[in-house]
């Protein structure tokens, strides 16, 4: 079971940079679908997530209004756009996948319940 991350890359400040999720091996429909980002030397910390059903969202203060998750269940992928990017926003981008829940809402915060973790994309903001 993988989770591959996709589209990170070297952008100018005020850019705009998509990032993808692609499980392979199982499906994730029943998880709560997320982001998280890692500056070397520092603990990982929560971007993003996306509940199982697509209609709950949450976001890091630090992000609100500038970036977006969605996923397509019909593709089994979950997206990350990011607008307006920051220096700050520089960063590995690691997406994660929850286990199963029963709720249709559920979203965490916190990376301990996120059980799949995918190998990283890293995200340079630089002029």
């Amino acid at each position: 079971v993988q989770l591959q991350a996709s589209g990170g890359g070297l952008v100018q400040p005020g850019d705009s940079l998509r990032l993808s999720c692609t499980p392979s091996g199982r499906t994730f429909s029943g998880s709560a679908m997320a982001w998280f980002r890692q500056i070397a030397g520092k603990e990982r910390e929560f971007v993003s997530v996306v509940s199982r059903s697509g209609s709950r969202t949450a976001y890091a203060d630090s992000v609100k209004g500038r970036f977006t998750i969605s996923r397509d269940t019909a593709k089994n992928t979950v997206h990350l756009q990011m607008n307006s990017l920051k220096s700050e926003d520089t960063a590995v981008y690691y997406c994660a996948a929850s286990k199963p829940s029963f709720s249709t809402l559920w979203v965490s915060v916190h990376a301990d319940d996120y059980n799949w973790w995918g190998q990283g994309t890293l995200v340079t903001v630089s002029s």
